[in-house]
């Protein structure tokens, strides 16, 4: 993910790269590069044109997955089931496309499925992302006995990963936030933005700040995270919700009511525990009162 800094200096250096090779790479490059700006359209328009000049069968699935993914971003639900299943066609160890599938199922209500595709993406390549999301759906299903051995299964990962060098501190901080010690994510995540200030990050110890009662302080990281002059180019649907429930219990019920709904309107499925609150507290604050005046920002 891209740090919080100016994105604008990828520019010229893309721009020479472009001028050195044009192929399946630099585009998918390229649409890496819009994705971070928050131009969407552009960025699955260069990796759709990535995906049909590649011609290895694998490389071809890796960018026909990322298609998947944005197609996700954007709440397109079906369209990212194509482009997953397409990928898993081309390379069925493709396990980015196996997990895209659990998520795109699960919003369609194919839960079996779901659960399935998330299982066959984990045994093939065990990562703790998968793990947590896998573990977030069980919940969603109230099968809480399945979704605890997820959490373990990924505090398990992320310990083996760090034996070999590999940071897991933002998926183990999410953890944590949302289904462990919330003080210990802040700790965890302070550290992890002091080392790789990104927007993701941001988000995180925002989330878990405000998880931990620190509603003022965590405001601050989740606009970090969602401010496009910021850093926070991409309109991620879940920093978005963050931001909206935090500002609900700072009582800023106007921001809180318009960052709520346009973390529905980016991607009304963006997680099967997290969209049910997101409905829930629009529907506590209901609509604003004419009689209340202009919401304050």
């Amino acid at each position: 993910c891209a740090g919080l800094g100016d994105l604008e200096a990828v520019g010229p250096l893309l721009d020479r790269l472009v001028k050195l090779r044009s192929g399946p790479a630099v585009k998918a490059r390229k649409a890496a590069v819009y994705r971070e700006r928050g131009w969407r359209e552009d960025a699955a328009a260069q990796i759709a044109d990535a995906a049909a000049g590649a011609d290895d069968p694998a490389e071809r699935a890796a960018y026909v997955t990322r298609a998947g993914e944005l197609a996700w971003e954007r709440g397109e639900r079906e369209n990212a089931l194509r482009h997953f299943e397409e990928a898993v066609r081309l390379d069925p160890d493709r396990r980015e496309a196996r997990a895209g599938q659990g998520r795109a199922l699960a919003a369609l209500g194919r839960t079996a499925e779901a659960l399935s595709a998330y299982r066959v993406a984990l045994a093939k390549q065990p990562l703790p992302r998968y793990a947590l999301e896998l573990g977030e759906l069980y919940e969603s299903l109230g099968r809480e006995r399945d979704a605890g051995a997820q959490y373990a299964l990924l505090r398990e990962l992320v310990r083996k990963a760090a034996a070999h060098g590999v940071d897991g501190d933002l998926v183990l901080g999410r953890l944590e936030a949302d289904h462990g010690d919330a003080g210990a994510a802040v700790r965890r995540l302070r550290a992890e933005y002091r080392q790789r200030p990104s927007a993701a990050v941001a988000d995180a110890l925002g989330w878990a700040l405000h998880r931990d009662g620190e509603h003022e302080e965590a405001l601050r990281y989740a606009v970090r995270a969602t401010e496009g002059e910021q850093g926070g180019g991409v309109r991620s649907a879940l920093h978005v919700f963050h931001r909206g429930m935090i500002e609900r219990a700072l009582e800023r019920y106007g921001p809180a009511r318009r960052h709520l709904g346009e973390s529905l309107r980016i991607n009304p499925y963006f997680s099967p525990l997290r969209v049910p609150e997101a409905r829930a507290a629009l529907a506590r604050l209901g609509d604003p009162s004419v009689a209340a005046g202009p919401e304050s920002s």
